[in-house]
């Protein structure tokens, strides 16, 4: 298929969880054989109208990144491509609209991968993207509430969730120093105190914690764990890389999940797929549950006491170094889901 990626931004303006599930998507379905362009404001050096990289061809549809005047040039740039399915993301949402107004003037269908609303977002556009789409892709069904609430149909929203590389999995070589690990940027909505809190309340047993990534708030998070006398048995790994962390994670038992915001949680889910029991601490601005409800590898919990016993009650599960439960999340897998989806649009 000619697919057409419209982004403003790449990963190189300053990656973002977004941006790297668009550049994913784009090289995967390269891989594939499909012919791939990602229109959006140039980020290479010289003049060159476009730049090839992992069989994605990128064409400069301005050089500034400005979201009107992307937005301007994205029907005619659109047009000239002739693409089978438009494939745009939400944010900043203009540029998306233009492709769907272009789709309507006998243009190709458009679909939306909606990661989430970004507070610099106009409001009042939102809406008229959610409604104007051929069909919307969100990462959680708690995203896709928050579109159907801006007039999004129902059955026109699916949901695509991030995806793990299962033969990094496979490949890698547990590291088995720690008995419960958290994994993310430690900044104002990691929460991490809830996991220390519980180890807190579990010092009489024997455990060894880490606790992964760096940010804003790690020094607070490091005294938290001094302040509460834990600290000889809470390793602060920092950053890893990811073969690091999945390490990390095949080896470990129990992974804490407590942000308080996530629109998608995806430590979690290479930790869940590594075969770690998923403890998750309930947050109404985190779609985290959804991986764990339902499953006996999965526990919700609403406080540091519950996490504690949640730490407690899973003790007797078996280690695993994979759980083929989460197969279905594998990045062949997810782009199966987006292909399917294309071909639906391109039939209609």
């Amino acid at each position: 298929m000619r697919v057409a990626f419209v982004s403003l931004f790449t990963p190189e303006h300053g990656d973002t969880p977004a941006r790297s599930r668009t550049r994913r998507t784009a090289a995967g379905l390269a891989a594939r054989g499909h012919d791939v362009t990602w229109l959006c404001a140039r980020w290479w050096g010289g003049e060159a109208a476009t730049f090839e990289a992992d069989g994605v061809t990128y064409r400069s549809v301005v050089v500034d990144p400005s979201p009107v005047g992307f937005a301007a040039r994205i029907p005619a740039a659109v047009r000239r491509l002739d693409p089978d399915v438009v494939h745009a993301v939400n944010s900043p949402p203009t540029p998306a609209l233009a492709a769907t107004l272009a789709g309507r003037l006998g243009g190709p269908p458009v679909l939306v991968d909606w990661w989430r609303d970004h507070p610099a977002d106009s409001r009042r556009v939102y809406p008229l993207l959610a409604r104007g789409a051929d069909a919307v892709s969100t990462p959680s069904r708690t995203t896709k509430t928050r579109i159907r609430e801006h007039g999004a149909d129902g059955s026109a929203v699916r949901v695509i969730p991030e995806s793990v590389d299962l033969g990094l999995v496979a490949e890698t070589e547990p590291d088995d120093r720690f008995d419960a690990v958290y994994s993310r940027r430690l900044d104002r909505h990691a929460n991490a105190e809830t996991f220390l809190l519980a180890l807190a309340e579990l010092r009489g047993r024997g455990w060894n914690a880490a606790v992964i990534g760096d940010g804003p708030e790690r020094d607070r998070i490091e005294s938290t764990a001094e302040d509460l006398r834990i600290d000889d048995r809470v390793t602060f790994l920092g950053d890893l890389s990811l073969d690091e962390r999945v390490a990390v994670f095949k080896g470990t038992h129990v992974f804490a999940q407590t942000a308080t915001w996530e629109t998608f949680p995806t430590e979690l889910l290479w930790a869940l797929a590594c075969g770690c029991v998923g403890l998750v601490e309930y947050q109404a601005d985190s779609s985290a549950h959804e991986l764990v409800e339902g499953r006996d590898r999965g526990r919700l919990v609403t406080s540091p006491a519950e996490l504690a016993d949640a730490i407690d009650a899973v003790g007797d599960l078996d280690r695993l170094t994979s759980d083929p439960a989460f197969d279905a999340y594998d990045e062949d897998a997810i782009l199966d889901r987006y292909v399917e989806v294309y071909r639906e649009l391109d039939a209609s």
